[in-house]
This record gives structure tokens, C-alpha cells and sequence, in this order.
């Protein structure tokens, strides 16, 4: 991933444009910029409004950025191919957690074995798309566009929020104030909460400079801008009304995936009339001292589910919530010089419900019949949406996602 914004930049001088290219906000064929800002009040006040029924399927969609390592997540413990692979960072099967005979969850990954001995866990693997790119930003795009083959403007959760017919504004909901690509349409984007502002750094110059138009906008990029002004006017709004309606003690502002999802548990519990949220974390691009800082990563992710869970347990929706974590690829199978890997292509994807359709899902890609020394991706992402789609959003997945593709079925 390119590096994330840093307040302590100069902004004398900024336009939007810039300000968006200089935080890696811009990508070469798509924006990823903020929609309508909201505040926790503008939720609270939703919920009380039009509450989602409970039974309502819910979609909480984890991106992990960086490129996630999933030869050391889910491991092929079994497969001499993998320690040959990986000398010196391979897992043996004393530090992996068995899931059956021939593979494990990484060490890291504590609370999401007891989910898998409960029957809360799938997970699909060797998923990819044609003509694999190890560029991040490009596969990030094509995973985020559903667009394997030309590059689009719009993300495939935004084409969904496009064509529903609930015209609820909160109908999706991404946590933190700057949106991923995924979740912007031609008419309509998700909303950003920023729950509780940051008060280290002035925000106001940033605001102003991603308000601002620039005439070389396309429709998309205006109707974002004049997001980004809302967004500056909603900041007051936030500091009016956090004194009157707050969200429980234990959430920070820290942009810890954790808190996303705690801020996600809220939401679902006071019952937004949010169909779809959109979370994510980064650091995953480990090309050098990868064992113990993946393990580190994974424990993160590992809580922050195990905390989002606990914190639904009792709730009437808590059984109606699908989460979903994927990365833009997996990591080639040897291992580099650094003790890390480089940019691969085929990976996993883990899917944690109380509907899904538990165990592995697709055959582990062959470690030794390799394409230029990655791994054969043996299904398609756009199945996995096609079904979440379908089972979770409620719609028909061709004008999102194209026609041919085929479910992939991992839900009950």
C-alpha cells in the first residue's frame, strides 16, 4: 500500500487532487475518496427512524491491505513441498493449530480455531481471477471493482447501493471518514462515520482541500467533493452530539480494526438500517521478517473478530451477520532472501458466520505445479460475491458482478 495520510505534511497550498494522489488515496483508474459523512448521532437517529428488522442478513466486509501472506495463515503443514518452500519460516505442526490432518491456523489465529471446532468458520480456498497482477494497487482495484479484465470507476459494493431499491442513506456504512473504491458508485456511495474525532492535528485545511472542485472532475468525483463539504459541516455536529448520545466507553478513535469492529457491533445492535459495512487494516506486505510480524497481524485480526463477536453475543442479529476477510493476493510460495515473501497471486478467503457452510471450501492449490512460481488460483472471487449477493444483500449479482459466474455456495 502506498503510506497513509500524515498530518504533519505541510498543507499550504493543497487541492484535492493533490492532497488524494499524496496520501495514496488516488489510484491510476479509480477514486477512493469520501461519500456523505454521518456522524453516531445521524446513526442513533436512523435507528430510532427505521430500524432493520432483525433476520435481516448483514455484511461486514474486512479488506486486509498489503497482501496477506495465506500460505502462513491457513497452513499446509502436511506438504513436505511447503517446509521445502520456506526453510526458515515455515510452521511445524507443534505451532500450528490443526484444523484437520493435513493443514492448521496460524498461532496467531486462537479464537478463530475455536470458531472453526464450532462449526462458525469457511474458509475458501485458492481464489484469484485470470491474469493475476502483483501490483497492490491494480489487484486491489480489480478485487474492488469485481473487474478482472478493464479497469472501472465503480466498486462492486457501490453498483450494488446503485441498483437497490431502499434509497436509505445508511443503507452502506464504511468506518472511518475516507472510502475504498469498492463502495462508490455512479449515483450513490456508502456513507463514512468517523465516530469520534481525532483532536491531535487540525483537520479543517484537509477538509477544505478535498471540498474543493477541480474542474477535470467527472460526475462521480464532484458529487464526492461535495461529500467531503458535508463531511466539514458533520464535525461539528459530531462534538455537538457526542455529549448527548455516545458510543460505549471501550470504543476508541485509534483506527484499530478492533474498534472498527466494535463501532460495527454498536451499529448492528442499535439496529441501523446498514445492510452492508466496510472495514479494513493494513501492514500485510511482508517481504522481510515476515514470521513474527504476520503472527503479530493475524492476532490483531484474530481479536478484533473475537471482540466484534462477543460484543453481539445476546443480540437478536447477531446470527444474521456474515463477515468476510480477504486480501488483494496472496504471497509466492518460496520464501526470499529477507526470511519474507514477495507478491504472489492465488490466496484464501476466510468467511465467519453463524449461516455459513462450514470447512474448507475448494482444494488447496499444488505447492509444485506452479505458474512462474505462484500458486493456480482454482476459483474466482466474483463467485464469492455472486453469493453474497444473492444470500446476504439480496440481489441479483449479474448487473454487479456480469453473468457466467456461478455461486460459490459457502452460506446456508
Amino acid at each position: 500500500m502506498r503510506a497513509p495520510y500524515n498530518p504533519r505534511l505541510p498543507l499550504d497550498g493543497l487541492t484535492r487532487r493533490g492532497f488524494l494522489r499524496a496520501s495514496g488515496v488516488v489510484g491510476a483508474s479509480a477514486l477512493l475518496a469520501g461519500a456523505a459523512g454521518c456522524s453516531w448521532s445521524d446513526v442513533t437517529r436512523a435507528a430510532s427512524q427505521s430500524p432493520l428488522p432483525s433476520g435481516t442478513p448483514v455484511l461486514v466486509l474486512v479488506t486486509m491491505y498489503g497482501g496477506n501472506d495465506w500460505l502462513n495463515t491457513v497452513i499446509p503443514v502436511d506438504d513436505p513441498a511447503y517446509h521445502d518452500a520456506r526453510p526458515g519460516m515455515s510452521y511445524t505442526h507443534d505451532e500450528v493449530l490443526m484444523l484437520d490432518s493435513a493443514a492448521g491456523l496460524n498461532p496467531g489465529l486462537k479464537n478463530m480455531s475455536s470458531l472453526w471446532s464450532s462449526s462458525k468458520v469457511a474458509i475458501m480456498r485458492g481464489v484469484g481471477y485470470p491474469n493475476p497482477d502483483r501490483s497492490h494497487f491494480r489487484s486491489m482495484d480489480i478485487w474492488q471493482t469485481g473487474s478482472p479484465s478493464s479497469p472501472l470507476t465503480t466498486g462492486w459494493l457501490g453498483r450494488w447501493l446503485d441498483q437497490a431499491k431502499d434509497p436509505e442513506p445508511l443503507l452502506g456504512l464504511n468506518i472511518g471518514p475516507v472510502l475504498p473504491v469498492l463502495a462508490v458508485g455512479t449515483q450513490r456511495t456508502f456513507a463514512a462515520l468517523s465516530v469520534k474525532e481525532p483532536t491531535a492535528e487540525p483537520l479543517g485545511p484537509v477538509m477544505a482541500a478535498l471540498s474543493t472542485p477541480d474542474s477535470s472532475d467527472t460526475t462521480a468525483q464532484r458529487i464526492v467533493a461535495s461529500s467531503y463539504a458535508a463531511v466539514g459541516r458533520v464535525r461539528e455536529d459530531v462534538v455537538t452530539h457526542l455529549s448527548e448520545v455516545s458510543l460505549p466507553d471501550e470504543i476508541t478513535d485509534d483506527g484499530s480494526l478492533k474498534n472498527q469492529l466494535l463501532t460495527v457491533a454498536a451499529c448492528i445492535r442499535l439496529g441501523a438500517p446498514t445492510r452492508c459495512y466496510t472495514v479494513s487494516m493494513g501492514g500485510f506486505d511482508t517481504h522481510a521478517g515476515e514470521k513474527a510480524t504476520q503472527q503479530q497481524l493475524l492476532t490483531m485480526v484474530d481479536t478484533a473478530i473475537s471482540e466484534f463477536r462477543k460484543a453481539m453475543e445476546g443480540s437478536p442479529r447477531a446470527g444474521d451477520v456474515v463477515l468476510v476477510a480477504y486480501s488483494e493476493f496472496g504471497r509466492r510460495v518460496k520464501a526470499n532472501a529477507s526470511e519474507g515473501t514477495d507478491h504472489g497471486t492465488a490466496g484464501d478467503v476466510l468467511i465467519v458466520s453463524d449461516r455459513v457452510k462450514p470447512g474448507f471450501h475448494g482444494d488447496q492449490p499444488s505447492l509444485t505445479d506452479l505458474d512462474q512460481g505462484d500458486l493456480k488460483a482454482s476459483q474466482d472471487f466474483r463467485s464469492l460475491y455472486a453469493e453474497l449477493l444473492t444470500s446476504v444483500l439480496g440481489t441479483d449479482p449479474v448487473p454487479v458482478v456480469g453473468s457466467g459466474i456461478t455461486a460459490s455456495h459457502v452460506l446456508a
